[in-house]
C-alpha cells in the first residue's frame, strides 16, 4: 500500500502542471463568459428601453429576464469542460507513452521499483480518477463564483437566480458529469473506470507485442465491450425482453464487473510477462 501510495502521488505530481493549466484554462474563459454575456444582454436591454423606448416589463416578456442557463448553454462555458474532457483523454494515452518515449525511457525504472508492478496500473488509473474528480469539483466550486459575478453585474428585476442544483439539473451534459445522486456517481464513474481500464489494456497490449499489439489491443477492446453489452443484446434479439428493467441494471454491473476484473488481469499479466526490462 506504502508504495502504491508513492507511486500515486509520484503520478500526480509528474500531471500537476497539465491539471492547473486546464483548470486555469477554465476559470478565465468562464468568467469572461459571464461578463461578456451579461453585457451583451445589458446592451441589448438598454437599447431596446431606453432606444427605442420599449417598455421595460414588455421588453421582459418578449426576451425574458437573463439566466445562468444562458451562460451555461454557451460556447463560454462548455468549451473549456470539453477542453477539459479532451486532457483526461488524452492523458490517459500519454500517461503510459510519456514513460516510454521521454528522457531516459523512465519505464524501465518504473518496472524495476521493488514492489508489484500491477501498482504502476492502479497508480496510473487512480491519477486519471484523481484528474477527473478535480476538475469536476473545481466546476461545483466555480458555479457559485460565476453567478456571484452575474448577480453584480445584471440588476435584480433583469435576471432570474438559480441554485448549482438547478443549474445542473437544466442542463443533461452537466448531469453526466455531476450526477444527482451517489448512486448515479458510482454508476456513472464506474461505468468510466471500466473504460479506462480496458484502454489501459489495449495500450499495454501494443507496447508488449508492437504492431501486432494494435490489432490484439482493438480486438480485446472489442470483446471486453461486447462482454458488456451482451445482456442488451441478449435481451433485444433472442429473449425478446424477458428481463425486467432492474435485472438488465443488475446485469449490466455483474459483466462491467467481469470486464473491469478481467482488465486488470491481463493487464498485471502484461506487466509482469510481455513487458521486459
Amino acid at each position: 500500500m506504502k508504495n502504491y501510495l508513492k507511486l500515486v502521488n509520484f503520478e500526480f505530481n509528474r500531471s500537476a502542471k497539465l491539471f492547473a493549466v486546464l483548470l486555469g484554462i477554465t476559470l478565465i474563459v468562464q468568467i469572461a463568459g459571464v461578463i461578456v454575456m451579461s453585457k451583451m444582454y445589458l446592451n441589448r436591454a438598454n437599447k431596446e428601453i431606453y432606444e427605442y423606448l420599449i417598455p421595460k416589463a414588455e421588453f421582459l416578456s418578449i426576451v425574458g429576464p437573463m439566466s445562468f442557463q444562458s451562460v451555461v448553454r454557451s460556447l463560454w462555458f462548455l468549451g473549456p469542460i470539453a477542453l477539459c474532457i479532451a486532457g483526461v483523454g488524452f492523458y490517459i494515452f500519454f500517461i503510459w507513452y510519456r514513460d516510454w518515449f521521454g528522457k531516459n525511457t523512465f519505464i524501465y525504472r518504473l518496472l524495476m521499483l521493488p514492489t508489484t508492478r500491477l501498482n504502476i496500473f492502479y497508480a496510473k488509473i487512480t491519477n486519471i480518477l484523481l484528474l477527473t474528480f478535480g476538475f469536476v469539483a473545481f466546476q461545483l466550486i466555480l458555479i457559485p463564483i460565476e453567478t456571484t459575478v452575474l448577480k453584480w453585474m445584471v440588476p435584480k428585476e433583469f435576471r432570474v437566480d438559480m441554485n448549482v442544483k438547478e443549474i445542473i439539473s437544466g442542463m443533461p451534459e452537466l448531469n453526466i458529469l455531476i450526477p444527482n445522486s451517489i448512486f448515479d456517481v458510482i454508476v456513472i464513474y464506474g461505468a468510466g473506470f471500466m473504460v479506462v481500464s480496458i484502454l489501459f489494456t489495449a495500450i499495454l497490449f501494443e507496447r508488449s507485442f508492437r504492431w501486432k499489439g494494435i490489432f490484439i489491443g482493438g480486438i480485446y477492446s472489442l470483446i471486453a465491450v461486447a462482454v458488456f453489452i451482451s445482456p442488451l443484446l441478449v435481451q433485444d434479439f433472442i429473449l425478446n425482453g424477458y428481463f425486467y428493467p432492474i435485472e438488465l441494471f443488475v446485469l449490466e454491473i455483474v459483466m462491467g464487473l467481469i470486464v473491469l476484473a478481467g482488465s486488470i488481469w491481463m493487464s498485471g499479466f502484461l506487466l509482469k510477462n510481455k513487458i521486459t526490462v
